[in-house]
């Protein structure tokens, strides 16, 4: 592996990213915050790919980065300084390449939060990339994280930015329809929208309008794409071992499974076992956290000190829950 991560690993020494939930009075629009910083020798280059499920805000530093998005090739070199960047939800994975050593922040929104703090439309960003200052007219995020302080202190950074950012709104809470719709994902992706129609007693039409304009996409592919994210985990061996045959009566048979794997990240399931993956496996393992707080396992877990797939020899010291 070309990446030597400062941020925790896998068993079998694959980079990972520390993440936890940002402090509650910031939870219901920030769902969940990680950190990542990894050494890569100048002159080498490191192929991946993402596919995210929430918008969200990555604060990039050192390395160049490539992303092929829905507009095209596009380029990003942080340096020093550092960049921000909003990402749009994804519908399928996305082509990335990192040259350089990086730091990287990654601040998950909740689903139907950007709608109720002004944010862009969902649907006009899926699967594209902007610069945030471009976008909200000012700011540099990334001149306010302490980047050579301990990584919790990076997380308490950027919470007191989006404190700041919150008291100019109207605080208004994201759609409770959205909100449950994606801890049903999370939890269990194969429930029947009419079912979850009924049980809060709106019709179906409603719920379709609301998920595609909270999420960008229509709730049947929402679906599709939680199930191939949870197959993924298990495929990247950031899940629970006792996860995976739940994962994979999802489909039908193998030929669905691979129709679907490769629907949402171009590759087969065999590929994405043997292969390396370090960034895909980074997005898909917060993800994984977010599931198991969905289970109401995640406290368990933590109380035992670190996820099941981590690496305690790798964990850095001092990061934890948010007070």
């Amino acid at each position: 592996m070309p990446i030597r991560s400062k941020t925790g690993t896998t068993h079998d020494g694959a980079p990972l990213a520390l993440a936890r939930e940002p402090a509650k009075d910031i939870e219901p629009w920030f769902y969940w915050i990680s950190v990542a910083e990894g050494d890569i020798a100048a002159d080498t280059t490191v192929s991946c790919r993402m596919l995210g499920d929430q918008a969200c805000m990555r604060l990039l530093w050192g390395g160049t980065w490539t992303a092929e998005t829905l507009d095209g090739v596009q380029t990003f070199v942080p340096g020093d300084e550092g960049i921000t960047l909003y990402f749009g939800t994804q519908t399928r994975a996305m082509p990335i390449s990192v040259t350089g050593s990086y730091k990287v922040v990654t601040i998950h929104l909740t689903t139907g939060a950007p709608p109720v703090l002004g944010g862009p439309s969902q649907a006009a960003l899926t699967d594209r990339i902007v610069i945030h200052e471009d976008l909200v007219g000012h700011g540099h995020l990334t001149s306010k994280v302490p980047t050579q302080a301990p990584y919790e202190d990076w997380i308490v950074a950027v919470e007191m930015q989006l404190r700041r950012f919150l008291a100019t709104t109207s605080r208004k809470l994201p759609d409770p329809i959205s909100v449950g719709f994606e801890r049903e994902c999370l939890a269990s992706p194969d429930f029947i929208i009419g079912d979850f129609a009924d049980a809060l007693g709106v019709s179906c039409r409603t719920v379709e309008r609301t998920i595609k304009r909270d999420f960008g996409i229509s709730p049947k592919l929402v679906q599709r794409r939680a199930r191939a994210l949870d197959m993924a985990a298990t495929l990247l061996g950031v899940a629970r071992p006792e996860d995976e045959p739940e994962a994979r009566l999802r489909y039908f048979d193998q030929s669905h499974l691979i129709r679907e794997i490769r629907r949402f990240f171009g590759i087969r399931p065999g590929e994405l076992v043997n292969g390396a993956h370090p960034f895909l496996r980074m997005t898909i393992e917060t993800r994984q956290r977010r599931r198991l707080k969905a289970l109401e396992e995640l406290e368990a877990i933590e109380a035992s000190g670190v996820a099941p797939w981590r690496d305690p020899v790798a964990e850095p010291e001092g990061f934890g829950r948010a007070k």
